[in-house]
């Protein structure tokens, strides 16, 4: 339930009309709201123990390539996620995401750069940083609304973007190698255990996700985003709730960052590109703006699309274009949208 901020009252305002109501179960128990996300907890349990089987299954199959291919997509569902969490709940069309991504990356090339190799250093430290420039960069930012700040976000992405090109002492254009993944007391070089990390840190970051979005905080971020207009003149602060759900968003695709930087081996500006946002973005359409999976299943399909078709052709973006148009135009809602319907019918 939307709480009202103190000293509000509980009529049949306006603040009655963005409050969700609750129904209560046969055991007491409160429904989930309209503005509520659950996780399905038997649908969860069932992907999760698949993806846990990935790596022993592609070794039975004698295809250890895909225990690498599995890593990607789990990397970019984290990232397509934060994305999620401002796009789809909070209405931001952040068209720079792939900025903080950069940022993380970088933050553990550079670090391994001069000597520091411990991820318990490397990883907190790229949340931070993504976090620390989306704060900065959102305060600016969201003092804007719809194509300028669609616009203002592309354009702190691209000065970052040519930043990091002209540091030639961190390999410029051509990026920066890392020496080896980085320490936290597992073997990271083994592949299987370095997915079972990143399957960890997705799954504890997307019920970090979920939580916030079931709270009092995620309950008035996707009331921002139906009627901006009536949250603030009920008493919310809502450039402040705005500013925040940037500032985790960016922390998350920091994250991801540190962990495209260790699957790939190499930082690379392109990290930061307006196309790899545009990617970031088209995963989460692809799986359902404003649907708690949207963005896992959209890096998931996307980049198996990919894959498969580069397997086929050299021009496989057409036949990925092709696809993605097809779905669009049969599920303008994203995959969950077609998955929500068939549950409602």
């Amino acid at each position: 339930m939307l709480p009202l901020p103190p000293g509000e009252g509980r009529g049949e305002g306006s603040a009655q009309a963005l409050t969700p109501t609750l129904s209560h179960g046969e055991r007491g128990q409160p429904a989930a709201g309209l503005l509520d996300h659950p996780l399905h907890w038997r649908w969860a349990l069932v992907l999760l123990a698949v993806l846990v089987a990935v790596p022993p299954f592609a070794q039975a199959l004698d295809e250890t390539f895909y225990i690498g291919l599995a890593s990607r997509i789990l990397i970019f569902a984290l990232a397509a996620t934060s994305l999620n969490l401002i796009l789809g709940f909070g209405g931001l069309v952040s068209f720079g995401h792939a900025a903080f991504l950069g940022i993380g990356a970088y933050t553990v090339g550079i670090l391994m750069h001069h000597g520091v190799s411990s991820g318990w250093v490397a990883w907190p430290l790229a949340v931070v940083m993504g976090g620390l420039f989306a704060l900065v960069i959102g305060a600016i930012s969201l003092r804007t609304r719809g194509v300028y700040f669609i616009m203002i976000t592309l354009a702190f992405a691209q000065m970052l973007y040519y930043l990091m090109i002209s540091l030639r002492d961190y390999g410029g254009e051509d990026g920066l190698s890392l020496a080896g993944r980085s320490k936290i007391g597992i073997n990271l070089g083994d592949d299987t255990n370095f997915y079972y990390v990143v399957l960890f840190l997705l799954v504890a970051a997307f019920v970090f996700v979920q939580r916030l979005l079931n709270a009092r905080f995620g309950h008035v971020l996707q009331s921002v985003r139906e009627n901006e207009t009536r949250m603030a003149a009920i008493g919310f602060p809502v450039y402040r709730y705005k500013l925040l759900a940037f500032t985790i968003a960016g922390a998350l695709a920091g994250l991801a960052g540190a962990l495209v930087a260790n699957q790939s081996g190499i930082v690379s500006p392109s990290l930061m590109h307006w196309s790899q946002s545009g990617a970031l973005m088209v995963m989460v359409i692809l799986g359902g703006v404003g649907h708690l999976y949207g963005g896992f299943v959209g890096a998931v399909v996307l980049l198996l699309l990919e894959e498969i078709a580069l397997g086929y052709t050299i021009h496989w973006q057409f036949g990925v274009g092709a696809v993605l148009l097809l779905v669009v135009l049969v599920a303008p809602k994203g995959l969950m949208g077609l998955f929500s319907r068939s549950r409602e019918s």
